[in-house]
């Protein structure tokens, strides 16, 4: 067991060295910029990652918007699980983000699309809506990046194919980013 946990620990440490500080701030920078222009955020996910979805709008709407006019405008399309399932149910599930982006984003609004593999048929289809439609791309990805890192503007790739640890990195990006724009003045 000790060697399992150290080899976990290792190669998640090694993953989320090989991510450039420098695309973490573009990130950042691109969150500060919607929070002031008062732009909506919208983050999607699937699974664990629709988790995070609902956690990185809780840490930016309560954490980073503490003591700032305005606040961020962070919603989380993995939340109301009613529409997302008449989606699915009337369309396809490939059709339950993208609806409800065509019904709520407006140019210059920002997507957030947290994905292992890249390649999710809802995630890869919402953001290409969005790119079309004038937001601003972010993508939390693991492996290669998949089709959707051709589709965003700014990506954070932890270049790994274990899904536990493409996940925890995510959840660590999602904590450093909400707590370094929180914590900025």
């Amino acid at each position: 067991m000790k060697d399992y946990v150290n080899e976990y620990i290792d190669k998640l440490e090694r993953g989320l060295r090989a991510i450039d500080p420098a695309m973490i701030g573009e990130v950042v920078d691109a969150l500060e910029r919607a929070r002031v222009d008062q732009r909506s955020i919208f983050i999607i996910g699937n699974g664990g990652s629709a988790a995070t979805a609902s956690h990185m709008t809780n840490d930016l709407q309560k954490l980073a918007s503490q003591g700032k006019s305005p606040a961020f405008r962070a919603i989380a399309l993995t939340d109301n699980v009613p529409l997302i399932t008449a989606w699915g149910n009337d369309e396809d599930y490939t059709a339950v983000f993208v609806r409800q982006l065509e019904a709520l984003a407006r140019e210059g609004d920002v997507l957030i699309s947290i994905t292992g593999s890249g390649n999710s048929p809802n995630i890869v289809r919402a953001m290409g809506w969005a790119k079309d439609a004038g937001l601003e791309t972010i993508a939390l990805l693991g492996f290669d990046g998949g089709k959707a890192v051709k589709l965003a503007d700014h990506v954070l790739l932890f270049p790994e194919g274990h899904y536990g640890r493409i996940e925890d990195a995510h959840m660590i990006l999602e904590h450093m980013i909400a707590n370094y724009l929180a914590e900025m003045p």
